[in-house]
């Protein structure tokens, strides 16, 4: 009975997710705000960058992202790219200790403009394009976040374009969909970065595993593909089963830590994180921040229902 339970549980938040009623219900109570920091630092760019300092203290790495999304305005695309551009001048300032790049940024493209009614590829392609060069500039890597399946084949179109010009480009892949082991495969090759996760959207059963299990297999046999590939796979998962396996292919494949890495969200599993770092795994912390926060933290209602006894049991305590 557990799985139809939380299946249910997963699609009312998801529901709750696109209505702008709650949304500006939960907006509006100030306690909702003091529980969305577990998983979002705040909404101005010291607050996340104060978060990241912290973070690579204690010997993590970063990826942060300015959370926006379903863009449907020419002039907010633009804004979020200034956003981004003034967010990648900042982490260039900054001196950090440590070898490779513990600096990333996340984009979503739906936020540079992909959803537009004209030309919205085109100006998502040219967005992320722009972004991209000032993080390379800046020593700053770029990954392409996943959105919903109807979304991925466009996604997949502008991340081959910009790795003609930055190869170093990453991208997200999500287990739970039909497709992935064969994206997998394509997208393993020499110099390619995939952060591998489950899936945080509500997606119909023609194109998306449904029972846990079988999203859990998928993931399996697509980080297998990744491991055995010769890019730079990225283990975004806070499941411990599928910890202990990355540590499994990853010997099984002969690399060494610092050819792969895990990747946890920030809030989730802090103790882990550090246990991780500390024995020398390489540990990146995905970092939202802005104002348009809500759709995120639904997602992260959505992917744990549990999470959402602790949302409702803190709105009762601080409210």
């Amino acid at each position: 009975m557990a799985a139809p339970t939380a299946a249910v549980a997963r699609s009312v938040i998801m529901a709750a997710a696109r209505s702008d009623r709650i949304k500006r219900t939960a907006e509006r109570i100030p306690a909702t705000r003091n529980v969305v920091h577990r998983f979002v630092p705040g909404e101005s760019f010291d607050d996340v960058l104060g978060a990241g300092a912290g973070l690579l203290e204690s010997g993590r790495t970063i990826s942060i992202d300015y959370l926006g999304e379903d863009t449907t305005d020419e002039s907010q695309a633009d804004a979020t790219v200034q956003a981004y551009l003034r967010l990648i001048g900042m982490l260039g300032d900054q001196e950090v200790a440590g070898q490779g790049h513990p600096l990333e940024v996340s984009l979503k493209l739906s936020a540079l403009g992909r959803a537009l009614p004209r030309y919205g590829e085109k100006i998502a392609l040219e967005n992320a394009h722009r972004i991209t060069g000032a993080a390379t500039q800046a020593g700053v890597w770029v990954t392409v976040d996943a959105e919903d399946h109807t979304t991925t084949d466009a996604t997949l179109r502008i991340v081959r374009e910009l790795r003609a010009d930055f190869p170093e480009l990453g991208t997200v892949l999500q287990s739970y969909l039909h497709r992935t082991e064969d994206d997998c495969a394509e997208f393993s090759g020499p110099g390619s970065r995939i952060r591998l996760c489950k899936g945080a959207y509500a997606e119909p059963a023609d194109v998306a595993f449904q029972s846990r299990a079988d999203v859990d297999n998928s993931y399996l046999r697509c980080l297998r593909i990744l491991m055995d590939g010769s890019g730079y796979p990225m283990v975004a998962s806070h499941d411990p089963a599928m910890i202990e396996a990355a540590e499994e292919l990853s010997a099984a494949a002969g690399r060494g830590a610092e050819e792969w890495e895990h990747q946890m969200l920030y809030g989730i599993r802090d103790r882990e994180q550090v246990r991780l770092a500390q024995v020398g795994r390489q540990v990146r912390v995905y970092l939202p921040f802005g104002s348009q926060w809500y759709g995120y933290f639904m997602r992260r209602l959505a992917e744990r229902p549990a999470n959402l006894t602790f949302f409702l049991r803190a709105l009762v305590s601080r409210g």
